[in-house]
């Protein structure tokens, strides 16, 4: 199986992106990410925020997804804060639903992981 995560571009080394990179994927999934990264080419959303991505061959089961929590103010302005998962579920998709499925502006990640050779 293959799965991929992204994250906000802050450095511009391979070796810190790894730690931020994989290493954000498992604290929040659960699933530890082991190389080799192939990173893909990174997109530039709408908003002007770059988006590096990487691929890693591995096997994860979504089922078994375990999530970190963030705090939020939630409702808006009340002074209360609550914590909600950062993700809140996981599904493997074929490409076409994939394609379908995510941000418009990532879909480059997809089509090129999608056209390169299986990963050994």
């Amino acid at each position: 199986m293959r799965y991929k995560s992204s994250s906000c571009i802050r450095e511009d080394r391979f070796g810190q992106r790894r730690t931020k990179g994989p290493g954000r994927f498992e604290e929040e999934t659960g699933c530890r990410a082991q190389g080799p990264f192939i990173p893909l080419t990174p997109i530039t959303q709408r908003g002007g925020k770059i988006v590096q991505a990487w691929a890693v061959e591995g096997d994860c089961d979504p089922a078994q997804l375990r999530s970190n929590l963030f705090s939020l103010e939630w409702p808006p302005k009340s002074g209360k804060r609550q914590q909600f998962p950062e993700v809140d579920r996981a599904e493997w998709f074929s490409v076409p639903v994939a394609l379908r499925k995510i941000n418009p502006a990532q879909r480059g990640f997809v089509t090129e992981l999608a056209t390169r050779a299986p990963m050994a």
